[in-house]
C-alpha cells in the first residue's frame, strides 16, 4: 500500500511558507500565482512579506491551503501519483486540500472556500470573544465533563480530540475561565490558553457554518476518488451532499483527529506523507500509533527534492 496523505490545518503557518518551495520549482510558484489571481489578492506577497499578518485566521487557511497544494504539485511531477492515492485526510482546514487531491474540488474553488471560510471565522471571532484552551494530557471524557462545567455560564464545547492526552475545548471567555478554575478538581493538572481568534469548532462560529453553507451549495463538488476521512465522522466521505454537509457542520463541531487516524490505520495503512508547513501532524501521529511513519514534506529539503 503507498502512502497516504495528511494534510496540516490552521495553526501550521509562518511567515514565508511556500517561498522556498516557489524559488526552486516554477510549478509551485504558478500555484500561489493562480492563488493571487482566484481571490484578487495578494496572498503570496501576503504570507512572505506581510509579518504577522499571516497568522490571520484569513490569511492563514487559504496560505496553508495553496502551500499543500504547490508542494503536492512538485510532487507529481516528481513521480507521486494522485490517481494511486490509497486514502488521505486533513486536520480541520487540511479536509479541504484532502478532498481537492481526491478530485473532489478544483483547486480555484478550493481556495476560495477556504478564503471565505477564515473570513467569516475571522469576523465571528471579532464579534463573540472567545476562544480555545488546551487541556494537558486530558482524556475526551474528562474534557466532556469540563466543558460541561464551562457551559454553564456560557458556550463551551470540546473542539479537538487530537491524539491520547491532545484535547481541546473551545467557547466564549467566560466559560473557559471556569473551566479552568474547575480542571484540577477533574483530574487536569494543567491548562493552556491558545494564541488564535476565536473559539473554533464550537457554536461560537455559527454564522460562519452558515455562510459557508451557502457558498458550498454553489460550488462543485464531485465525488471522491479515494476514501477521504471526515473530521465530523472520523469516517469517509459517502457523497457530494454529504461533503457539503460535513464541510459546514466541521466549522462548529468537534475534530476527531485520533478516531479518524484510528480509521486508516485500521484499513491497514502505515506510511503517510505530510506536505504542508510544519510538522505537527507527524508528532499527533506518534501519540496515536508510534510504529507509523509520516514522512514530512514541509520544504524540498524534507522531501529530498
Amino acid at each position: 500500500m503507498s502512502k497516504a496523505i495528511l494534510f496540516p490545518g490552521q495553526g501550521a503557518q509562518h511567515a514565508g511558507m511556500g517561498r522556498d518551495w516557489c524559488d526552486a520549482h516554477p510549478i509551485a510558484r504558478e500555484t500561489f500565482e493562480a492563488a493571487d489571481a482566484a481571490l484578487d489578492f495578494p496572498l503570496s506577497g501576503t504570507c512572505w512579506e506581510g509579518g504577522d499578518a499571516v497568522h490571520r485566521t484569513d490569511v492563514a487557511q487559504p496560505g496553508i491551503f495553496t502551500t499543500s497544494v504547490a508542494i503536492v504539485r512538485v510532487l507529481e511531477a516528481q513521480g507521486l501519483e494522485l490517481a494511486s492515492l490509497p486514502m488521505t485526510a486533513g486536520l480541520s482546514l487540511g479536509e479541504y486540500t484532502a478532498l481537492w487531491a481526491a478530485g473532489v474540488l478544483s483547486f480555484e474553488d478550493g481556495v476560495r472556500l477556504v478564503r471565505l471560510r477564515g473570513e467569516a471565522m475571522q469576523r465571528a471571532s471579532e464579534e463573540h470573544e472567545s476562544g480555545m484552551l488546551s487541556l494537558m494530557g486530558a482524556s475526551e471524557e474528562q474534557a466532556v465533563a469540563l466543558a460541561e462545567v464551562g457551559s454553564r455560564v456560557g458556550i463551551a464545547q470540546v473542539a479537538n480530540l487530537n491524539a491520547p492526552g491532545q484535547v481541546i475545548v473551545s467557547g466564549e471567555l467566560p466559560a473557559l475561565e471556569a473551566i479552568e478554575a474547575a480542571a484540577k478538581e477533574h483530574g487536569v493538572r494543567r491548562t493552556r490558553r491558545l494564541v488564535v481568534a476565536g473559539g473554533f469548532h464550537s457554536e461560537c462560529m455559527r454564522p460562519a457554518a452558515d455562510a459557508l453553507a451557502a457558498a458550498l451549495a454553489e460550488v462543485e463538488i464531485r465525488p471522491p476518488s479515494c476514501p477521504v476521512v471526515s473530521n465530523v465522522s472520523a469516517a469517509p466521505h459517502t457523497s457530494p451532499d454529504s461533503i457539503r454537509e460535513a464541510l459546514a457542520l466541521q466549522v462548529c463541531a468537534p475534530v476527531r483527529w485520533e478516531a479518524s487516524m484510528r480509521w486508516m490505520l485500521a484499513e491497514g495503512q502505515r506510511e503517510f506523507l505530510e506536505p504542508g508547513p510544519g510538522q505537527v501532524l507527524a508528532g499527533l501521529m506518534g501519540r496515536i500509533e508510534p510504529e507509523a511513519q509520516v514522512q514530512s514534506a514541509a520544504t524540498p529539503k524534507d522531501a529530498g527534492l
